[in-house]
């Protein structure tokens, strides 16, 4: 698997207390395999969750307020309850995933990362597994 994916820009847009592995696992097959996982957020520090514990602590690649739709290839939505109920209520995530799926990306989505697209309506139509 390995270049398979070489040049692929992914963007793993999360907020605060993620899940942890629902990022890091796929990040790591992904670049792996030759593709460059950005993490976008609002907060330029992020503390994960391990289930209902702290996890570990990651610093954001990409402020979401700088983040350009067009520099990514990929939309990817790691769980996290706390995560995809906090993120589904900004506008600028909310902004930059319609962008992404309105010019035909892919999105992969995990767990509750699929709230942020039910509430900017993306789902509706749609079929989808998380």
């Amino acid at each position: 698997m390995a270049g398979q994916l070489q040049g692929i820009r992914i963007a793993a847009l999360v907020d605060d207390h993620f899940e942890q592995v629902e990022m890091t696992e796929p990040k790591r097959i992904w670049e792996e395999a030759g593709a460059t996982v950005s993490i976008v957020s609002r907060n330029p520090r992020l503390t994960a969750m391990r289930h209902d514990q702290p996890g570990d602590r990651f610093t954001t690649d990409v402020a979401l307020e700088n983040a350009r739709p067009g520099d990514f290839d990929a939309l990817f939505l790691p769980g996290g309850v706390m995560n995809g109920d906090s993120l589904r209520i900004v506008p600028e995530a909310q902004n930059f995933a319609r962008a992404l799926v309105d010019a035909g990306k892919p999105v992969a989505v995990i767990c509750h990362g699929g709230w942020l697209l039910i509430s900017c309506g993306l789902v509706q139509g749609r079929t989808v597994t998380s």
